[in-house]
């Protein structure tokens, strides 16, 4: 019997000490997890890239027309993933990150037309050396992929966020 319980014991404590982290609600280990990580990046850029196009609609959150924050909020929401509805609310989630360390996946959030508070977001597509790509709904052109570079965004540019690992 005290064999039984020390194996017992000892299997709990192996299993329990295994390197666990979650996605989308989902406990995995850390390989299962970047899998898993890679495949959740790729269809969110997929969903909200499928969009290129589509006319710009405030309040939008349909193939009709989209905002900003509409097409990141039902992009989010078709990998189960809920986030508030505003670009200035989905500025409070995750975790702010420095610029250099942005990945596909992030969201990156702007002040533009002198704004003193966040009104603008998009999802990071593609991140190189000296720029960061990414897809959002701007009002005069509709879901389109932007960059970095281009000097309105360059000087409205405020943070990115990373709202999973």
């Amino acid at each position: 019997m005290k064999k039984i319980f020390v194996f017992l014991l000892l299997s709990i404590v192996f299993v329990s000490c295994k390197s666990t982290s979650t996605v989308a609600g989902k406990s995995t280990s850390k390989s299962e997890s970047k899998k898993e990580n890679r495949s959740l990046v790729k269809n969110l850029i997929d969903t909200a890239t499928d969009n290129i196009g589509v006319k710009y609609k405030a309040g939008g959150t349909t193939k009709s027309g989209f905002d900003c924050s509409g097409l990141v909020y039902t992009t989010f929401e078709s990998e189960n993933i809920k986030l508030p509805r505003s670009s200035f609310e989905q500025a409070k989630i995750g975790k702010v990150i420095p610029l250099n360390d942005a990945k596909k996946g992030d969201l990156i959030f702007f002040k533009t037309n002198k704004s003193r508070q966040i009104n603008h977001v998009g999802l990071i597509t593609e991140v190189n050396s000296d720029e960061i790509k990414f897809v959002h709904s701007s009002t005069s052109k509709g879901v389109i992929i932007s960059s970095t570079k281009e000097p309105y965004y360059k000087n409205s540019f405020e943070q990115v966020n990373r709202v999973f690992e």
